[in-house]
């Protein structure tokens, strides 16, 4: 395709990626206010993420899979179907039960609209020329990431639309990509009717990473480190995906391509969008609840208190696509990044309820830097080493650990959080000569709105002084992203689409 008509095709892609992204960020900063609104706990407000994150997460290698054996275009229009009849059952959700399923089911088309939109622009462009179009992905991305906060929070503050909207706004969205696209996307298919896709492998890895997220996101609240409990779903998980590799080892068609995964620069690279994953999604995803808990502003303010996080990521990200174009080289970029992304962190591991604005702005700026230079650019690293037969599961397979990353990430960080927060919020209450057994604002609700002011403020100052330790955390997680990059081979992209 010419570059006219690759931008043509670009158009419905880069909407579809701006509502897939969208619909998270939009919906970050409503969260205090939905899962107050339907009485929901910290526990639940954590699994309304993760719950989309753990379905994207384990149908990401399928879908990966399925783009290299069947029509992408044809993949990429009914992912946009299940994402959209999602999107208006969240809206429709009366309760936190219902909403965490309904995202599941939403998760499991954005976790399809992620990988097919990268695995469909690696088939058209060669990697070298891909730096420059993923300065375009970068500026949607952070658009989505800028905006959605800014939107989310306008739409739950307007009183004749409410937080319900955050989801129904992307329907309109989406239904205008799948007819650009349905109109301006043509590519070569190449039908392979021999090939079966690898069910048992793919239910396996899905199941033991399931079973390992569930467990993290239950020990030491619902049961101790050291318990049967423990035992039991640690030990499965372990069993089932070991078997997963033993079935992947062995079918022709594999969900993880272990040939792929096992070479120096795509294990690299794979290692470091995890640890980028785990750190990005697992901070982030607590600044909106930091901004309206811990320090008490709207939604709308919250939304606007992220931009320093999302103009780094936009900045750096087309910065950085546009000069890996123009020199062929992505190490350097990668480094850089993945550094300041743990210096970023490290400076939001001292806030508290009462932090200077600008130190936490200076901190967000840096992470959302540090993530534009490096996370596209290490996709890049492993599409540049595998032919475009096996483009699908290889891309498919770097984004599956990444968003693993991040899902791994929420769970631990969302049980830190709340283990903290129960435990100063007890602290405090028990400051007052309140005692937090008889109080029902001990930490189990979010409905701070109903709380008297006093234990407000308690729960305000538990909010803000834990979310520190959760940031310090990530840039523990960061440095392995940083020793996995400076191992990475400085190698220049190739100029053709296929090897």
């Amino acid at each position: 395709m010419d570059h006219r008509h690759v931008l043509r095709a670009l158009s419905g892609l880069l909407i579809v990626l701006f509502v897939a992204m969208i619909s998270s960020t939009v919906v970050s900063v409503a969260l205090p206010k939905i899962i107050g609104s339907l009485d929901g706990t910290q526990s639940q407000y954590t699994w309304v993420v993760t719950a989309t994150l753990l379905a994207s997460t384990a149908s990401t290698p399928i879908w990966g899979k399925l783009a290299d054996l069947f029509s992408k275009k044809l993949l990429l229009q009914i992912s946009i179907g299940i994402f959209v009849i999602a999107s208006i059952a969240c809206g429709f959700a009366q309760s936190t039960g219902q909403l965490i399923a309904f995202r599941a089911v939403q998760g499991l088309g954005m976790g399809a609209l992620q990988v097919l939109v990268q695995v469909i622009i690696a088939a058209m462009i060669s990697p070298k020329e891909r730096g420059r179009y993923n300065g375009y992905l970068g500026g949607v991305m952070a658009v989505a990431t800028v905006g959605g906060p800014l939107l989310g929070g306008f739409i739950t503050d307007t009183s004749w639309l409410g937080w319900r909207w955050c989801f129904f706004i992307a329907v309109p969205f989406t239904l205008i990509a799948f007819v650009l696209l349905t109109r301006t996307l043509h590519l070569d298919e190449v039908r392979r009717p021999e090939t079966k896709v690898d069910y048992l492998g793919a239910t396996l890895i899905a199941a033991g990473v399931s079973l390992l997220l569930l467990w993290v996101t239950f020990v030491d609240n619902n049961f101790a480190w050291l318990s049967w409990q423990t035992l039991v779903m640690v030990g499965a998980s372990a069993l089932i995906l070991i078997a997963a590799v033993m079935v992947e080892n062995r079918v022709q068609e594999p969900v993880v391509p272990l040939h792929v995964v096992r070479r120096r620069d795509p294990a690299l690279a794979i290692v470091a969008s995890l640890a980028v994953g785990m750190a990005m999604f697992g901070g982030a995803v607590f600044l909106g609840q930091y901004f309206q808990i811990g320090r008490g502003y709207s939604p709308t303010e919250a939304g606007l208190l992220t931009i320093p996080l999302m103009f780094g990521v936009l900045v750096s990200s087309t910065v950085a696509g546009r000069l890996v174009s123009k020199t062929g080289k992505v190490k350097p970029y990668i480094v850089t990044g993945v550094v300041i992304l743990t210096l970023g962190f490290l400076g939001l591991s001292t806030i508290d309820h009462e932090t200077s604005l600008v130190l936490v702005s200076i901190g967000m700026l840096a992470v959302g830097v540090g993530v534009g230079m490096s996370m596209q650019n290490l996709v890049l690293v492993l599409q540049n080493t595998v032919p475009l037969g096996e483009l699908g599961a290889a891309s498919g397979a770097i984004t599956f650990f990444r968003s693993l990353g991040g899902t791994i990430g929420v769970s631990v960080l969302g049980a830190v959080l709340a283990n903290q927060v129960a435990t100063k919020i007890t602290q405090g209450l028990t400051k007052l000569g309140i005692d937090p057994a008889a109080s029902s604002s001990g930490g189990s609700t979010l409905n701070i709105d109903a709380m008297p002011p006093q234990i407000q403020e308690v729960v305000r100052a538990a909010y803000g002084d834990a979310t520190g330790t959760i940031f310090l955390i990530s840039a523990a997680i960061a440095v392995i992203g940083v020793v996995a990059a400076l191992f990475l081979t400085p190698t220049k992209l190739r100029d053709s689409v296929d090897l």
